[in-house]
């Protein structure tokens, strides 16, 4: 039987670079992708290319495409539900978070905006974090990965106040994850880059770890950088 694939993750370069390489191992694969549900107002202030085309990154008909409201702990059970049947089993889960930023004065963000913010992009890793880590203890084996570029910005930027916040909190329970995954029967590995404009590496590097993943490996950040994956 083929393994099972699960990539979620924001509408991104970088998610569109993990999908490409899973389709370089599995004839297919299951994806859900963050919809971008900010506010026309919000939307206008991202720079152009942070939300690119969503076939940008379709690596052909390896996708089997699913639907996740990031929002709703409903919603988190029941993609994982549709991946299992569409897949039979998920042996690997991939998570990319690369949120777009958007840099505008706080006293000029919507509220709208803000609760997507919290709902969408940071609840929604916790409820399905949840989900994906109760089949793999369940089934007493799997891969969670969780993939995280650096959204540090320059000191004469305007601050980020989506992609930095929402990155942080990603880390942050990849971190409590990774912790607690000595006393779990399934694996959990953590992945971050601070190479701009190194996508494809990236993800090569990503899934190189991956499919080498065992119980040494487990636990431990993974930071990719050209030397350590070139050499």
């Amino acid at each position: 039987m083929t393994r099972g694939i699960l990539i979620v993750g924001n509408d991104s370069l970088l998610c569109a670079a993990i999908a490409a390489q899973a389709a370089k191992r599995v004839e297919h694969f299951a994806q859900a992708l963050l919809p971008n549900r900010l506010s026309e107002q919000s939307r206008g202030s991202i720079p152009k290319g942070t939300y690119p085309p969503q076939e940008s990154g379709d690596p052909g008909s390896a996708v089997i495409p699913l639907v996740w409201n990031p929002g709703s702990p409903i919603s988190a059970r029941t993609l994982v539900l549709s991946a299992e049947h569409q897949l039979e089993r998920i042996d690997e889960a991939i998570l990319v978070c690369a949120p777009p930023s958007l840099r505008r004065p706080v006293a000029e963000l919507l509220p709208l905006d803000i609760e997507i913010l919290v709902n969408d992009h940071i609840k929604g890793w916790f409820f399905l974090a949840r989900e994906l880590a109760g089949i793999f203890r369940a089934r007493r084996a799997g891969t969670l990965a969780l993939v995280v570029p650096d959204m540090g910005s320059g000191r004469d930027d305007q601050a980020d106040l989506l992609g930095v916040p929402a990155a942080a909190a990603f880390r942050a329970l990849a971190q409590g994850l990774l912790a607690s995954s000595a006393a779990e029967p399934y694996l959990a590995l953590g992945f971050s880059s601070q190479e701009a404009g190194e996508d494809e590496n990236f993800a090569a590097y990503v899934f190189k770890l991956v499919d080498e993943a065992n119980k040494r490996s487990s636990g431990k950040w993974h930071k990719y950088g050209r030397l350590n994956f070139f050499k």
